[in-house]
């Protein structure tokens, strides 16, 4: 079965989550996603704070960036988390916007460098392991988590171009594509992938999960254009859906026959329902994917 979600956007402000993740409980939603932008809100806080307000979804964080913070401390969130809500919360690391991270003095020279030290690093601190390590960016000497997670963590790595593609196959357990990939994105992704894990001898199953724009009631259309053409993706093809249980459905399908494991609805940036869509996705959308 294609997995589905829904994002909590950070244009909303923190204090509207806790209606919203008791709500995606309450209806059935499998994931619900938070992202970490500048300078909105926190990842690893408001997904403490969801996990903590429900029951049973699964949390997704997409993504924290590397440059914002010690690969230890991420370590330290991600394991804490796993320890306290076994198996809800989603981790994904990535590049961050390289502007924002301009912004704060952190921008890397070689954010692909960045991310792989990080990627090596963070997974084996999650699997209890103690390291030295001497890289570019990451150093570590003699670290080991206290309180490692029980079981094993997956790490997900968000990523657009080739060469971060190929990365994330080859050192993370799972890949997070935005919502500017179209179906034929998600096949040439996952060729990319692909070609990383091989190159590194993985043959463990890595999961690609999607953001899809999705917007839906009378003025769909036009909210979609507008976000679009926001985005600068006003000529982007195959690219969002707007339209009622049905269409959006249809474009899940479209997406997960391209490669993706798990769909996650995302809503404009103006969406005037946030927990109406969350019930949308969960009551009329997911009963219409296999």
């Amino acid at each position: 079965m294609t997995g589905l979600g829904a994002v909590f956007r950070p244009q909303l402000p923190p204090e509207r989550l806790r209606d919203v993740a008791r709500l995606a409980d309450q209806v059935g939603l499998e994931e619900l996603w938070l992202w970490e932008d500048c300078f909105l809100e926190g990842g690893v806080s408001t997904a403490a704070a969801a996990l903590a307000w429900t029951e049973r979804v699964r949390v997704g964080i997409g993504l924290l960036p590397v440059a914002l913070r010690n690969v230890a401390v991420t370590a330290m969130e991600a394991a804490s988390l796993e320890r306290m809500f076994p198996g809800r919360a989603v981790l994904t690391v990535g590049h961050g916007v390289q502007d924002w991270m301009g912004q704060v003095g952190v921008r890397a020279a070689s954010p692909l460098t960045l991310l792989g030290e990080q990627l090596d690093a963070l997974r084996a601190l999650l699997r209890g392991e103690r390291l030295s390590v001497q890289g570019r960016y990451v150093q570590l000497d003699d670290v080991g988590l206290d309180w490692p997670p029980p079981q094993a963590v997956d790490v997900f790595a968000g990523a657009t171009g080739p060469r971060t593609l190929r990365l994330s196959g080859a050192k993370a357990d799972g890949t997070l594509l935005t919502a500017s990939t179209s179906p034929d994105g998600v096949r040439q992704a996952r060729r990319l992938i692909d070609e990383g894990r091989k190159e590194a001898g993985r043959t463990e199953p890595h999961k690609v999960v999607v953001y899809l724009l999705a917007a839906t009631g009378p003025d769909a259309a036009s909210r979609l254009r507008a976000e679009l053409v926001a985005e600068g993706l006003e000529s982007a093809t195959d690219v969002g859906v707007a339209g009622d249980a049905g269409a959006v459905a249809e474009a899940v399908r479209r997406m997960a026959e391209a490669g993706a494991d798990t769909v996650v609805l995302q809503p404009t940036a103006d969406e005037p329902d946030p927990e109406g869509f969350v019930r949308f996705v969960a009551e009329e959308v997911r009963p219409l994917v296999p």
